[in-house]
């Protein structure tokens, strides 16, 4: 039994909505499911038929003011549906005044604006509703302050595709300075002309399902998503899970591609184990980062080979949800808290087609593997534009 204290950081509840699926049994089942969903074709804006990792559900309209009424916080709002009746008891345990909110994005209410600008060239003029307030940083966090009632530190992480990773390591670090007793953290992105149009730019989006680690895979497939934590220093009951360790660096390499060798994905990945008290033959199960890029794929792939040798199971679940950006860290944490709740079942890779021959041959994760029973601690890999890397250790009590 791992003690309680200051420093720890348990993840006691966790809401989510995705392609894949909207909670956290729905997720978890297209998780180990022998074939792939959530991801799927549709004809973009401009004509291009792309997939794309898109909510296709029904989601609630945020309250509150005009300019909080985005479509990243309608994702949040059902994300944080199933943690209403945990975080009242957080709020009544601690005061609304301990609770903090710690988010990751990297569009806010980007999207939003973009229809706004269309209605503008059709109509040659905006719509009443027209609010630039939506896509500030910082309006995910206020609004999910407002509707959760908590009145603590309240604020936004943009580091882009680790931006929600480094969200739940600001969390705890609020936990650990006495500044917060609860803390709502996680991360939204929603889909938007202004990611696929940058992404396609750079010609790093694939036209079909991505395809990591694969010789012929050809870029990322955007998505859309919300994960919610609420992280607090006492485990909810038995086989809490907890944020044992992360680690944070830059690589400061490239504006937009990795450092070819893996070295700050490595040093990151060796941080977090550090934090943690864990050796890499600890870990039982490593999400990768995984986006099916030439380049990430290629420097992760030798990070992961150095670091745990080639018999670690890993697995990308990209293909499943498509790359969410700002959201993609707190997603796949939650992808290992389900891994350490499970019941030895691992997240299928999904290759896609034939396995790289230049790339380190690490164990991927086929459809129907399992261990004997769920890994006690897992590592989950977050890497982003300008060489910003976070990698975050859970494990599970007994």
């Amino acid at each position: 039994m791992t003690p309680a204290n200051h420093s720890m950081s348990y993840l006691n509840h966790l809401g989510l909505i995705c392609a894949a699926g909207q909670g956290a049994e729905a997720f978890w089942q297209a998780l180990v499911a022998e074939a792939p969903s959530g991801v799927a074709p549709e004809r973009w804006r401009d004509g291009r038929e792309l997939h794309l990792g898109r909510v296709r559900t029904e989601l609630p309209m945020p309250s509150g003011a005009l300019h909080l009424r985005s479509r990243n916080n309608q994702l949040l709002a059902a994300a944080l549906e199933p943690l209403q009746q945990p975080l009242q008891q957080a709020l009544a345990r601690h005061g609304a005044a301990r609770v903090a909110v710690v988010l990751g994005t990297s569009t806010s209410g980007v999207g939003d604006s973009e229809a706004d600008w269309q209605h503008w060239a059709a109509h040659s003029e905006l719509p009443a509703t027209h609010d630039l307030r939506r896509q500030e940083i910082g309006n995910p966090a206020e609004w999910l302050a407002q509707a959760s009632g908590a009145q603590g530190p309240a604020y936004v992480i943009s580091t882009a595709c680790s931006s929600s990773a480094k969200a739940l390591a600001s969390a705890a670090r609020l936990l650990r300075a006495g500044l917060a007793d609860a803390v709502l953290c996680g991360g939204a992105d929603s889909l938007c002309d202004f990611t696929v149009a940058g992404f396609a730019a750079l010609e790093a989006v694939s036209a079909a399902r991505c395809r990591p680690l694969a010789a012929d895979r050809s870029g990322i497939n955007i998505g859309e998503a919300a994960a919610l934590f609420l992280m607090e220093r006492e485990p909810a009951g038995p086989g809490a899970v907890r944020l044992a360790g992360w680690g944070e660096t830059s690589d400061a390499h490239h504006i937009s591609a990795p450092e070819p060798s893996g070295a700050g994905a490595e040093a990151a990945m060796r941080e977090a184990l550090a934090r943690a008290g864990l050796r890499p033959a600890d870990i039982g199960y490593l999400n990768l980062h995984g986006t099916a890029t030439p380049h990430n794929d290629a420097m992760e792939s030798q990070a992961v080979a150095r670091l745990f040798g080639l018999d670690l199971p890993c697995s990308s679940t990209k293909p499943l949800t498509g790359h969410t950006l700002g959201a993609a860290g707190a997603l796949e944490a939650a992808v290992a808290w389900l891994t350490l709740k499970g019941d030895g079942r691992l997240p299928v890779h999904h290759l896609g087609g034939a396995r790289d021959p230049a790339l380190p041959a690490i164990r991927l994760v086929g459809a129907g593997e399992r261990l004997v029973a769920a890994p006690r601690a897992v590592l989950s890999n977050s890497f982003a534009f300008g060489g910003s890397n976070a990698a975050l250790v859970l494990t599970r009590d007994d």
